[in-house]
């Protein structure tokens, strides 16, 4: 009995047109330039197949803890004078251990009403201990709330490195924690040859901040101190400044800020190059509305005093606060036409919560990833021209119908690509390869199965039948375990493990419709054409 295939040969070719559409889009042209120009512009090629810069950062987060405790010192002084309760210093005593702060030379008598303001402000965050009658108390972020706080970290470095990036102009870029190593991000930029230039814009934590100066210029560190009676308070800090900007002359110079900045890069809403009113090139800043306020009840409160801009962990300006400043501002000196540039870029795009170490930096060349795509593609059209003729050769008439399956598999892995968004790699092709040895592996089973039952003295339909209906099983359950480990790489592996889970993934569930499905349909289509008594050619 001859069946109805019309509906079965529409699916199949609709979903060939949708996928063919996924891989081409609307071509400019149907030459074979047109085609392949078309074809890059949806199938994104990874680092190594098209060239670029490849980065592996950690990211210091024992700074972005230190930084929230130096808030919370400054919060609990506030808190602490605002309740009349007296204290001698709050402090971190071990820069090891930025998650310790200790809090001392308090009333006995006011160890109760310290303790409980304590308890009830910051015990969400801190374990709270002490209180005996030396009248000190320690402070300790909670252990969760620390890890949590360095995940965030990554994040944040993570989020603001893209908003970097983004300003380079770079295309399918992979920024990415990397999972073979603690608080590291994997930085993939295709196409970008110049590492210096993508350092320069992503190393800097661009943690402009403004500080208020306590004492300088001194010549050296030594003199610094001296100024200080020889000991540093918990709440100041040494910092270096250089350049006619900060110290007017070419040397370095030490000054002593408060360790607490009034104003940093997160504060920062925008910032815009440009020049003064003396042709010096500058950077002109807006605050947030919070830190605006924060800044002008500050500069209103401390007119004729000095202030320190402080950009990568140098005094890059001094500026005496002649009168209250709000939300807006410029940071003008010697700088470079570049320099101002990426000044202007770091500030729009927020300041990294930590600095970065990089562990590995290079770059891989585009005439490699040229190489490397002629090889992939190579190997790739040899190993299925190779695998048609067998099947072909093995299987007879059959083999058409294998060698149909097989190419439609390698349309639909391609258009899912396309689609998707997904990013072709070396590994990638090589999912490509073991793709297209799973689909032929599915068809040799169900091949296989079928001249059993021929031998078996079954009809050519039954026998096609029982050929699918026994093979699907093992066909499902080999694609569903090696789908599984594809989804173990992808999760634990980097960026070309990544690649190649993600091609074998997607080419794994192609073969499942085009090995089952469309074979099955080319079998019913060629029994219809059949006479009655007729073998199927295997």
């Amino acid at each position: 009995m001859k069946k109805n295939l019309n509906s079965k040969i529409a699916a199949i070719v609709a979903v060939l047109v949708i996928f063919v559409y996924g891989i081409f889009g609307v071509p400019s042209g149907l030459s074979g330039k047109a085609l392949l120009e078309s074809m890059t512009r949806h199938i994104h090629l990874g680092l190594d197949l098209r060239g670029g810069a490849h980065l592996i950062l950690q990211v210091v987060v024992s700074e972005a803890v230190s930084a929230e405790t130096d808030n919370t010192v400054a919060r609990i002084q506030q808190d602490l004078k605002a309740a009349n309760l007296t204290f001698s210093q709050i402090y971190k005593p071990d820069p090891a251990k930025p998650e310790v702060i200790r809090i001392e030379g308090t009333n006995p008598a006011q160890a109760s009403a310290v303790r409980s303001l304590l308890d009830n402000k910051y015990s969400g965050e801190y374990d709270v201990t002490g209180g005996g009658g030396d009248g000190s108390f320690a402070v300790t972020m909670k252990p969760l709330v620390e890890t949590a706080l360095e995940e965030k970290t990554v994040q944040q470095a993570i989020e603001t490195i893209r908003d970097r990036v983004d300003t380079l102009g770079v295309s399918e870029p992979v920024i990415q924690e990397y999972g073979l190593g603690k608080d590291e991000i994997l930085v993939e930029l295709p196409g970008i040859s110049d590492l210096d230039r993508v350092k320069a814009i992503i190393q800097s934590t661009a943690r402009l901040e403004i500080h208020a100066v306590v004492g300088g210029p001194y010549q050296d560190e030594q003199a610094a101190l001296g100024s200080v009676g020889g000991t540093l308070p918990p709440d100041e800090e040494l910092v270096h400044g250089s350049g006619a900007l900060a110290t007017g002359s070419d040397a370095d110079s030490v000054y002593v800020l408060q360790r607490v900045s009034i104003v940093a890069g997160s504060d920062f809403r925008s910032a815009d190059p440009g020049t003064d009113q003396n042709g010096l090139r500058n950077v002109r800043f807006t605050l947030t509305n919070e830190a605006g306020d924060k800044f002008y009840d500050y500069t209103s409160a401390n007119v004729g005093h000095s202030m320190a801009v402080v950009l990568g962990g140098r005094v890059k300006e001094v500026a005496n606060i002649k009168s209250a400043i709000r939300d807006s501002g410029e940071i003008t000196g010697s700088f470079s036409a570049d320099e101002v540039e990426i000044l202007s870029k770091m500030l729009r795009t927020g300041a990294l919560p930590a600095s970065l170490n990089y562990l590995e930096d290079r770059t891989v060349g585009a005439s490699l990833g040229a190489d490397s795509i002629k090889e992939g593609v190579t190997a790739a059209v040899v190993g299925v021209l190779v695998v048609m003729a067998f099947m072909l050769v093995y299987y007879k008439s059959s083999g058409i119908n294998a060698d149909l399956a097989l190419f439609l598999n390698l349309v639909i892995l391609l258009g899912f690509m396309g689609f998707s968004g997904a990013t072709l790699t070396l590994p990638g092709i090589a999912g490509v390869i073991l793709t297209i040895g799973m689909g032929v592996d599915s068809n040799v089973l169900i091949f296989e199965r079928i001249r059993e039952e021929i031998r078996a003295g079954k009809a050519a339909s039954a026998a096609v039948d029982q050929g699918f209906a026994h093979a699907w099983t093992t066909i499902f359950d080999t694609h569903v375990t090696t789908i599984v480990s594809a989804g173990i790489l992808f999760l634990f592996g980097t960026g070309p493990v990544k690649g190649f889970a993600v091609t074998l993934t997607f080419g794994l569930a192609a073969n499942l419709f085009t090995a089952v499905y469309v074979s099955r349909v080319i079998f019913e289509a060629h029994l219809n054409r059949m006479k009655p008594g007729q073998m199927v050619s295997i």
